[in-house]
């Protein structure tokens, strides 16, 4: 049986997984104004941001996994 918990943080582990890509392809002057980091007309990337965000993923990936095993009986 699935568990919501475990398919929520593997949600969440791949949307942060596309964000650590987004960051690190990103000029930080074409990231969207709401996001993080981003600073007008600026050309460099987000290096420290794309690293948390990967974190963050691998964090929210060992969660689901530990999440997913089995109950003791």
């Amino acid at each position: 049986m699935t568990k919501p918990l475990a398919v929520i943080a593997i949600v969440l582990g791949l949307i942060f997984l596309g964000l650590t890509a987004y960051y690190w392809v990103t000029p930080e002057g074409a990231l969207p104004s709401f996001f993080p980091g981003y600073v007008a007309g600026g050309t460099g990337h987000h290096t420290k941001h794309a690293i948390v965000a990967l974190v963050v993923a691998v964090v929210l990936f060992a969660f689901a996994w530990f999440q997913s095993k089995p109950a003791k009986a």
